[in-house]
């Protein structure tokens, strides 16, 4: 993987001596910066789609020391019909990982802030859609300050082709609890994936992934805002099960390298509260719009690495 000119600078800020310019060789540094840029069809998360089935465009920044340490940031535009005054994701991370002895099993940990500046739940309605804001069961007016901002931490293992990680949160998943309209919290909200990626050779990989996401809490059938709005399926369930089969290929371009391109099948089997006339389908910010957030779809991205 090829450094930007930006991680060649900091790296020889951190390595050179602060006295001494002798001319000899300096030894190998133990860090690795990288930065990555991408474009997407349609970005999904977990099965869902994060921009209301728009394109959307992305990139990070990454550090990586010998010792399994990583650490990075990374951003991509979201919708605001999903996340209201919020039409920017920046994720912030951290974790470690390693291997157990020579058993061929590898393992990590980790933590990760999923933000999106300027949005919360305090906007959602604008007395259309959600009419009079959102509430809780009782029909008290939600907070305005529950952000969408999330917290995870994760633990994984992988072998050969093969990996899995449960993530749960450390407080409400994106900002559900009782004063948004649900029927409990959602701290340590869990989700479960197993993932495969086997490489054909030549730049060549096959990708599949399934996964499970548990909320721990549904609409409260009380909540004023969805009795008031009316012409939704009655599903309540946030939970569902997502997958997706991909074919990725690594390639150069022009004579630069750290190109890939990857074609994905994506979806997700929930109860109904996702689709377009379910509460998770329809716009969060008040707006008429509705869509399938896990409908089926064929996506493509396309992203270099520095």
């Amino acid at each position: 993987m090829r450094k930007s000119l930006l991680s060649v600078a900091i790296l020889g800020a951190l390595t050179l001596p602060a006295v001494s310019f002798a001319a000899e060789e300096a030894p190998a540094s133990d860090w690795l910066f990288s930065s990555n840029v991408a474009y997407t069809s349609d970005y999904y998360v977990r099965g869902l789609s994060q921009n209301f089935h728009k394109p959307a465009l992305q990139g990070g920044f990454d550090v990586e020391h010998s010792s399994g340490f990583s650490a990075g940031v990374w951003a991509s535009n979201v919708s605001p019909n999903t996340f209201p005054d919020a039409s920017l994701e920046i994720d912030y991370y951290a974790g470690y990982g390693n291997s157990i002895g020579d058993t061929g099993i590898g393992y990590s940990v980790g933590v990760i802030a999923y933000t999106y500046p300027g949005g919360n739940w305090g906007d959602c309605g604008n007395g259309a859609v959600r009419g009079g804001g959102c509430s809780n069961g009782a029909g008290t007016a939600a907070a305005d300050d529950n952000s969408w901002n999330t917290y995870e931490a994760n633990f994984g293992l992988s072998y050969s082709y093969f990996s899995a990680q449960i993530s749960t949160t450390l407080g409400n998943w994106f900002g559900v609890d009782k004063d948004t309209g649900y029927t409990d919290d959602t701290k340590f909200s869990t989700y479960v994936e197993l993932n495969a990626e086997y490489p054909f050779g030549n730049g060549w990989a096959l990708i599949g992934h399934v996964g499970h996401l548990n909320v721990g809490a549904e609409i409260d059938p009380r909540n004023t805002a969805y009795l008031a709005a009316g012409g939704y399926n009655g599903e309540r369930d946030l939970d569902y099960t997502d997958y997706k089969v991909a074919i990725a290929k690594s390639f150069s371009l022009a004579g630069s390298e750290g190109w890939a391109a990857e074609v994905a099948y994506v979806g997700a089997n929930d109860s109904g509260y996702w689709q377009a006339d379910g509460w998770g389908g329809s716009s969060f910010n008040g707006r008429t719009e509705t869509a399938d957030l896990t409908d089926d779809r064929l996506t493509l991205t396309v992203s270099r690495s520095f």
